[in-house]
């Protein structure tokens, strides 16, 4: 968990003076609370976080919930604030801190440890000069987050990328894709590897052709 908003361990950085949902975040929080009943506006505090969040990258290039874009979405679901803040400091999905350009990451769970996420960890050391997870590089492009299982184990290990997930990677898919995004470029996601889906890699061997009955 993040802790609350004014802890010792989000101190270091400056919290902006204010916050106000653009034009943009607004329309996308009326569609939300709009998928729900009179008086149950508070259901939509999730993906209003996620809505904030997203403007604070576009804002200032940095993905993360300042304590006054909390307060706006208390204000706007007319909740307490620090129920929002509850909310945002038990998800890891919320940075309730300053964060990179990319925000990598890396699962570490049995499924992706099993299959190298301790070399995919250390490539991403290597690279970007990070020592400990939480940490951002010093030339501001990345940080690194250990994050429990993302739900894709079939092709381990997982690094995600903001939103993004990348699989099946190893030191040198690593190397291409931290290069690639410091390019500025977005390789394509899913499996590095050219599986597709769950597929044994060079393809599926069963079920390769359809065979069905054409109607008459």
């Amino acid at each position: 968990m993040a802790g609350s908003p004014d802890s010792p361990g989000n101190a270091g950085f400056e919290q902006p003076a204010s916050f106000a949902l653009d034009a943009e975040s607004e329309a996308e929080i009326a569609k939300l609370v709009a998928k729900y009943p009179p008086g149950r506006q508070a259901s939509a505090v999730i993906p209003s976080l996620y809505v904030v969040q997203r403007q604070m990258q576009r804002q200032t290039g940095s993905a993360w919930v300042p304590v006054k874009a909390m307060d706006a979405v208390a204000h706007r679901l007319g909740m307490a604030p620090i129920r929002v803040y509850e909310v945002a400091t038990f998800y890891f999905m919320f940075n309730t801190r300053p964060i990179g350009k990319y925000h990598l990451q890396v699962c570490t769970t049995t499924p992706c440890w099993l299959r190298g996420s301790d070399e995919v960890t250390r490539t991403c050391r290597e690279l970007t000069g990070i020592k400990g997870w939480g940490e951002t590089s010093e030339d501001g492009m990345f940080t690194m987050t250990e994050v429990e299982c993302l739900g894709a184990c079939v092709n381990a290990p997982i690094l995600q990328v903001d939103d993004d997930f990348y699989e099946d990677m190893d030191a040198e898919k690593v190397t291409a894709l931290i290069a690639a995004l410091r390019r500025g470029e977005r390789p394509k996601v899913g499996s590095m590897a050219g599986r597709q889906g769950s597929a044994p890699e060079g393809g599926p061997t069963t079920l390769t052709t359809l065979s069905f009955a054409p109607e008459a």
